[in-house]
């Protein structure tokens, strides 16, 4: 059968029995069958830590920076799958690209840059998940938040990811909670177009961080590494994957289901954000309540204003996407270090074969959980991840397009010249972004 034969015709009669190789999954001709990957990607991105960007920005500015999701969205799409092609492509994750084709060093730095912040992040969304289940049930937070961690890792460790991979695209709903916020709130939505297509932009320092600040949430370097190496996994477990460099009759079929996953992901991401900024400004920004802390000082400010249904919804919501985040966000970086230095690695090995990669897992999530203890500033750790992945997102998206565009590791299907031209915009913005945040230090 051709390769450019759709998915459909290798079911059609006569050709049950003998698979075309064409055909990477028959799973993939349902629609949650074929997403994966860049779907559970698009929905950590919405993280407690996330949330409470979201919503400190929709606070201050209203409706003054919603288009910052608009402009993010195609960007966000560019660059991930860009990254969703090199693992497919190749077989092989980011940081073993990296590894395998920059010098030692650099790798071992942006590993080093990606735990730290990782670890921040996941310390902030421990916190945040503890906080909202006391606000729901009363008790202690930090026991709550002690269960989601163990419980995180006793999952990733002890069950093969593709039993509750499942779960998690399920889990993925929980973030229509935001939109039902909005459903139950009365929002002025000539106001919110006019915000949102004719924004009146602030020239000043804070407006700049906070625009920042969104970009920073949205395009964030522990999404390139996962969904590099998810797909790098896939190949691994799934008897008909190979990598396309090796069997280019699966490309056709390979780069289309990419395309769906990630779009799907990250317009579900971008979609939430938006209502996250929107709910924010309508009932907070509105009302005279600009300073939000946390992810939680924003369900329970909804409470008196919005009422018992939009709380609950907004904190159980910081829950199911926590649960959803810890795994990716944990995971990211035991890819990137195992990869790095060559371990077994993949979220279906046995613990005992994947000793080292298991560990890192279990250990970045303790500590985070750990400092979620600690008398630190969220606040002022969730700033501190901003700064590092800010330090980091250029420098690994400038590899990440080097990666990308070479016929030596991409073979014929180095990305083509409008997913160059996306992938260059977003590593412009994300520049931009850095020089504006290290220009408005302190200010």
């Amino acid at each position: 059968m051709p390769a450019h034969s759709s998915a459909l015709d290798s079911l059609a009669p006569g050709n049950i029995g003998t698979q075309n190789q064409a055909l990477e999954n028959p799973a993939q001709i349902s629609l949650l069958g074929g997403l994966g990957a860049g779907l559970i990607t698009g929905a950590a991105d919405d993280d407690p830590s996330g949330i409470a960007t979201y919503s400190q920005v929709g606070a201050a500015y209203g409706y003054g920076t919603l288009w910052t999701v608009l402009l993010a969205l195609p960007l966000m799409i560019g660059i991930q799958t860009i990254c969703a092609r090199i693992g497919r492509v190749t077989g092989q994750g980011l940081a073993a690209n990296i590894r395998s084709q920059c010098p030692f060093a650099l790798a071992i730095g942006f590993v080093f840059l990606l735990f730290v912040a990782n670890i921040i992040n996941l310390s902030a969304d421990i916190g945040a998940m503890g906080a909202a289940m006391k606000l729901l049930i009363g008790g202690p937070a930090f026991a709550y938040a002690a269960g989601f961690a163990v419980v995180s890792v006793l999952l990733q460790v002890f069950i093969p990811f593709d039993s509750y991979s499942p779960l998690l695209k399920v889990m993925t709903f929980s973030l229509f909670a935001y939109v039902g916020t909005v459903l139950v709130i009365h929002v002025p939505w000539l106001d919110v177009a006019r915000g949102t297509f004719m924004p009146a932009v602030k020239f000043n320092a804070k407006y700049a961080v906070a625009v920042v600040a969104v970009f920073g949430t949205t395009i964030s370097p522990y999404l390139f590494f996962w969904q590099a190496s998810q797909e790098a996994n896939e190949v691994r477990i799934t008897p008909r994957r190979k990598p396309l460099r090796r069997a280019s009759d699966q490309g056709p079929d390979a780069l289309r289901r990419i395309n769906v996953d990630t779009i799907t992901g990250m317009l579900f991401s971008e979609v939430v954000a938006f209502f996250i900024i929107l709910t924010a400004a309508v009932v907070l920004h509105a009302n005279g309540k600009t300073d939000i802390q946390t992810s939680s000082d924003a369900a329970a400010a909804l409470l008196p204003i919005a009422g018992k249904f939009a709380f609950w919804l907004f904190a159980a919501g910081i829950i199911g996407t926590g649960l959803l985040a810890l795994p990716v966000l944990a995971g990211s970086c035991a890819y990137a270090l195992g990869e790095t230095f060559r371990w077994k690695t993949g979220l279906e090995a046995k613990p005992r074969k994947a000793k080292l990669f298991y560990a890192t897992i279990a250990l970045a999530t303790l500590i985070g959980m750990g400092l979620s203890f600690s008398p630190m500033d969220p606040i002022k750790m969730l700033f501190w991840s901003a700064v590092i992945n800010g330090v980091i997102a250029v420098p690994l998206m400038l590899v990440i397009m080097f990666l990308a565009s070479r016929r030596k590791v991409m073979g014929k299907f180095s990305i083509p010249l409008r997913l160059k031209l996306v992938g260059w915009m977003a590593t412009l913005v994300m520049a931009a972004a850095a020089i504006v945040m290290f220009v408005t230090w302190g200010n």
